[in-house]
């Protein structure tokens, strides 16, 4: 019994979002937008072909590492200057 009152209540609970109001999302696009043009489409191909360009290099574990450390300290001395 317990176990039928405990999945009509998970039910209940699954359902409720359903009963939700939601706002008219076709007042939400501009009038712009509506009447723009489509986006040109374009081969994927050389999207492709420029991802499998870039390749990690020997040194680019230590650029990364020394990006981090640089990051690290302007973030330090940003916290003392507003700190202080």
């Amino acid at each position: 019994m317990k176990r039928a009152a405990t999945f009509i209540a998970l039910a209940g609970l699954a359902l409720m979002p359903g009963c939700a109001d939601f706002p008219a999302l076709d007042d939400a696009v501009p009038e712009a937008a509506e009447r723009a043009a489509y986006p040109r489409l374009v081969p994927v191909e050389p999207l492709i072909e420029g991802a499998r360009a870039v390749r990690i290099k020997d040194d680019t574990e230590a650029k990364i590492a020394a990006r981090v450390a640089a990051l690290r300290a302007r973030a330090a001395r940003l916290r003392a200057r507003d700190a202080g």
